[in-house]
């Protein structure tokens, strides 16, 4: 008798989970660069191809921690209140987040969230797959979900998408510094929140308040 639907999916998502915790257990322990997927595989008990179904590259046993967030700036955009902009919706978010010390905004001083951010950002190869594919994901779906107003353009959606995911993430890393710097979650909250607040500020109010006309440049 065939197995049920509802069982075969079980068995697949344990094999996947199985694979990526023994995947960023030996990168931990060697690096990202000194371990083949051939050894993942061999630690998991499955085959190199099996492995490959899952993970179709060696940095996806990594970044597939980030597909659950996927979207996630666009469906802000298009579930936030009438009365707030795109970006007012998405600073309030990232505030909510800072408060519960998401992961994905870097404040987070939990031993093993700061073991696999130590992981992503160590590693030029995975920093270059975070921005080549979800970077440009995100932004493809945070442009398309942007109010079309009378004077905008898809490129002008675009770069506006790009501002709003590159503020995002660049403060997400700035968190996981201070993190890595020794200070706790806690103890870095208000300075994030400023930080943030300005971040988004910029965007909510225009570089050119920012750095008017008449500045000295450095």
């Amino acid at each position: 008798m065939d197995e049920l639907p509802g069982l075969r999916e079980r068995k697949k998502e344990r094999t996947r989970n199985l694979i990526a915790q023994e995947a960023l257990r030996l990168f931990r322990e060697k690096g990202f660069d000194e371990v083949s997927v051939v050894e993942v595989a061999a630690a998991a008990e499955v085959s190199k191809a099996t492995l490959f179904r899952y993970f179709p590259a060696k940095e996806d046993l990594v970044l597939h921690r980030f597909a659950d967030h996927l979207g996630e700036a666009a469906r802000v955009v298009r579930e936030r209140p009438p009365a707030l902009t795109p970006t007012a919706a998405l600073r309030v978010h990232f505030l909510e987040r800072l408060a519960a010390r998401d992961p994905i905004t870097g404040l987070n001083d939990h031993p093993e969230v700061l073991s696999f951010m130590d992981l992503l950002y160590g590693t030029p190869s995975l920093q270059t797959g975070l921005v080549q594919r979800y970077r440009s994901q995100e932004i493809d779906v945070l442009a398309e979900a942007l109010p079309d107003a009378a004077d905008s353009t898809p490129l002008t959606r675009r770069l506006a998408a790009t501002h709003l995911i590159v503020v995002q993430q660049e403060l997400g890393m700035e968190n996981w510094r201070t993190m890595a710097a020794g200070r706790t979650a806690d103890e870095a909250y208000d300075d994030a929140v400023a930080e943030a607040e300005r971040a988004y500020g910029q965007l909510m109010t225009g570089l050119d308040t920012v750095f008017p006309a008449g500045a000295a440049g450095a």
